[in-house]
């Protein structure tokens, strides 16, 4: 793992990750790209329509503060969570719609 990288998860694992986890959430560094950090959301922020504001206010306002000579915008990478696959697969066999 890049040093840019290790630095990166550490600020994660202090500033941003404690508030993701008490709603049920998570966030996976997708990659770095000119000052860009591009992540995903997961658990139960993949999806939220409260995603981007999460993202502003949390994510960004934390790494931009903690890193500003690394990242400068951090940009959300809208996936479909393998759990909520999961949850649409289960949903679907179980309930015959």
């Amino acid at each position: 793992m890049s040093e840019a990288r290790t630095r990166i998860e550490r600020i994660l694992d202090e500033k941003v990750r404690p508030a993701l986890r008490a709603h049920g959430g998570e966030i996976q560094v997708d990659h770095l790209e000119d000052g860009v950090l591009y992540v995903k959301l997961l658990g139960q922020c993949a999806g939220c329509p409260s995603a981007d504001l999460t993202n502003e206010t949390l994510v960004e306002a934390e790494l931009v503060k903690a890193a500003p000579e690394l990242i400068r915008k951090v940009v959300v990478v809208q996936t479909v969570s393998d759990e909520l696959w999961e949850q649409a697969k289960r949903l679907l066999r179980d309930h015959h719609l």
